[in-house]
């Protein structure tokens, strides 16, 4: 079996887990100096100080790696969302001010959101449950931000509606197609859909 099928090691043990994390902050930390280009397996697994063997145990490929790091991203915005709920009086507002709180983290750190984001679209198969998990992590941050616990099959889809809004913007704004202004429009936009 090749490195990039190979399903990727979960980590079990609190030892496990705080080498991972070292490997996504190493990850972030060279992404976010030089983008996509900037992570290789070599430099993150010294960066993180694990044996190149264990970085491709836990991540099969630097797809893996990144979308990961993505994953962990979006995660701790979510606890920080429950921490500090979005301010709003309708759901789509309250959606709104969490997705543009996300893109502001983004745009601090361009080279890091582009390396993210670039890998999260251009993933294979082999990175699928990867990819779903970041996906259903943003329509969770979304429905979480919009106060809908116990959505109906039409909020749903507006849920993913806005969660493609969301991607197609970013992936925009990178690649220089769209302002800042006219991302912050569209999702406002967008987030309506949830609204009653």
């Amino acid at each position: 079996m090749t490195a990039d099928a190979r399903p990727p090691a979960l980590p079990l043990t609190a030892g496990q887990r705080a080498r991972r994390a070292r490997i996504l902050d190493a990850t972030a930390e060279l992404a976010g100096r030089g983008g996509f280009e900037a992570v290789q397996m070599r430099e993150v697994a010294e960066a993180a100080g694990v044996a190149l063997g264990t970085l491709y145990r836990y991540f099969p490929s630097k797809v893996h790696l990144l979308v990961a790091t993505l994953h962990d991203r979006l995660r701790l915005l979510r606890t920080t969302l429950a921490d500090h709920p979005p301010a709003g009086h309708t759901p789509g507002e309250r959606a709104a001010t969490t997705l543009l709180r996300a893109f502001g983290a983004l745009r601090r750190e361009p080279e890091l959101a582009d390396a993210m984001l670039r890998a999260w679209t251009f993933a294979d198969r082999s990175v699928g449950a990867e990819t779903d998990a970041v996906s259903r992590l943003v329509r969770e941050i979304v429905l979480d931000a919009a106060g809908l616990t116990d959505p109906d099959a039409g909020q749903l889809s507006a849920v993913r509606v806005v969660e493609h809004t969301w991607h197609c913007t970013l992936a925009s704004w990178l690649s220089g197609r769209a302002p800042a202004g006219q991302v912050r429009t569209d999702i406002e936009t967008v987030c309506r859909l949830l609204d009653p």
